[in-house]
């Protein structure tokens, strides 16, 4: 059972949880129902394993119509639902709820159309992120996002949480490669936002749901953008002496008007973790490593590799290695993409963060991040997306060990607070879940977060859709639209009130 401040649980709906699973098995008929203990186990956390809950029942639908059934039901009843994916967020935005019902989509993984004539696809929520590359990669496309976990990770988390990736400098994130959605809300209804058209009219109501960690909707189509692959793509493998001198590379190179495909950094724990898993050849001595991935036209490649090359030896790198083949290239990035399983064989535990800061931030950042790592006694090791400044420090501690697990939170906490000290903001990919929940008055006022909670209330009048998530304090859709009277006068009189 989670220590975590969550919504209480509904003794009402408890005391009829014999009830509510039979109503969802004649929904979904079958094994589409998992409702013992056993069963449910493998369900009780996403990647933020700090925290664990048991849910009231898991459901497993594997049509829209099953889904519309299920969200139709659970409003009708005022059960509360959590959305969930592959499991494979990191800030524990599926953490189930003693009296929810967890409703998995992974039974939704189906290519439902390839269309390359408009370069879009068509997918089904459960397929992985790889899974769309691999299914039109024989035709020269695919998908560019990225995220470390793409083999596992599903689309439909991806959009929950705007995921991103090692390409995301160049090709954006989640936001930027959904062209629309089929969305069904907690009432049930289907809704369709965008297509394969490039924009919509009106609202932009498809920006408002990718991102937005199940709180609006569950989506159970999505429809992407298709990119073809470039004509060539060469990395650089650069070695530096201390971080900030990596951090002025980082901040010269997009400063010339270069857009690598991707640029990563890591720091001398990361390195020698990774190293030590993949053999991919990174230099043992160095205090930061970077890779940078030029893609395009031959001959531009090799131009922007010359003008890397020479800003990293002007910052005083002691190491370029230039990949001379597609099989070294993607040698030097198997490195970066297991960089967190393999931080995982030198800690017994460690706690992941995702925060973003302006680029020009990143020397005073590291350093700062250094001496919180010495006032916490606890090591730290960094994988980041250097190019938009999306930082992933690893927190290095031992669950065995009473304490170190507050002591870490402690030390997440502040390098977030850090973050948005500088200019940035709290998170840049993973989301917000319950991770950072507590932390989001750091960066938004009270009128702020009010104005996102009825932003909540448009699409989920009664907080049924994961709630304890995101925001700190829940406030009643009526309560946000109370009027304040002074001296016998409201604010802005003119206004209609209705």
């Amino acid at each position: 059972m989670t220590t975590l401040a969550m919504p209480e649980p509904n003794a009402v709906v408890l005391s009829r949880r014999a009830e509510i699973v039979a109503a969802l098995r004649a929904i979904v008929p079958g094994e589409g129902v998992i409702a013992d203990e056993r069963g449910m186990r493998p369900y009780e956390s996403d990647g933020l394993t700090a925290y664990a809950q048991l849910p009231m029942v898991v459901v497993l639908p594997e049509t829209t119509a099953q889904v519309a059934a299920i969200l139709q039901y659970c409003h009708a009843n005022g059960i509360r639902v959590v959305p969930r994916g592959a499991g494979t967020s990191l800030s524990g935005g599926a953490l189930p709820l003693a009296d929810g019902v967890l409703l998995s989509m992974m039974k939704f993984n189906r290519v439902l159309d390839i269309d390359f004539a408009n370069r879009a696809a068509v997918v089904q929520p459960g397929v992985t992120n790889l899974g769309i590359t691999r299914a039109v990669e024989h035709a020269g496309f695919y998908y560019a996002p990225d995220p470390s976990s793409q083999i596992a990770c599903s689309i439909g988390g991806n959009v929950a949480e705007n995921s991103g990736g090692v390409h995301c400098l160049k090709y954006g994130l989640t936001a930027n490669n959904v062209l629309g959605v089929e969305l069904v809300t907690i009432e049930g209804e289907i809704v369709r936002l965008g297509g394969k058209h490039l924009d919509a009219e009106g609202y932009d109501l498809l920006g408002v749901i990718v991102g937005s960690e199940g709180l609006l909707g569950v989506v159970t189509e999505v429809t992407v953008r298709l990119l073809r692959a470039p004509e060539s793509a060469r990395a650089v493998l650069i070695g530096f002496h201390s971080s900030e001198a990596a951090g002025q590379c980082v901040a010269e190179i997009i400063a010339a008007g270069i857009i690598p495909g991707g640029m990563e950094m890591m720091d001398r724990p990361a390195i020698h973790a990774a190293e030590d898993f993949v053999h991919a050849g990174y230099p043992r001595d160095a205090e930061a490593l970077m890779i940078v991935e030029l893609d395009g036209p031959p001959v531009e490649v090799a131009h922007l590799i010359e003008r890397v090359e020479a800003i990293a030896l002007k910052n005083g790198a002691f190491e370029c290695r230039i990949s001379t083949s597609d099989a070294e290239r993607l040698t030097f990035w198997a490195g970066r993409k297991a960089a967190f399983p393999a931080v995982g064989r030198i800690s017994p535990d460690y706690y992941c963060m995702d925060g973003t800061i302006p680029r020009r931030e990143l020397p005073k950042v590291l350093a700062r991040m250094r001496e919180l790592s010495e006032h916490y006694g606890l090591g730290c090791a960094n994988v980041f997306h250097a190019g938009d400044g999306n930082l992933h420090p690893l927190i290095l501690y031992d669950a065995n060990i009473p304490g170190e697990l507050e002591k870490a939170e402690a030390f997440g906490a502040d390098i977030l607070r850090l973050c948005v000290e500088v200019g940035g903001v709290l998170t840049g990919e993973h989301g917000v879940g319950v991770e950072k929940r507590d932390l989001m008055p750091e960066m938004f006022a009270e009128a702020d977060l009010d104005q996102q909670i009825r932003l909540k209330c448009a699409f989920d009048q009664d907080h049924l859709l994961n709630p304890g998530k995101v925001f700190p304090n829940l406030h009643r859709c009526a309560e946000l639209g109370r009027m304040h009277v002074h001296a016998g006068a409201t604010r802005f009189p003119d206004l209609p009130r209705f």
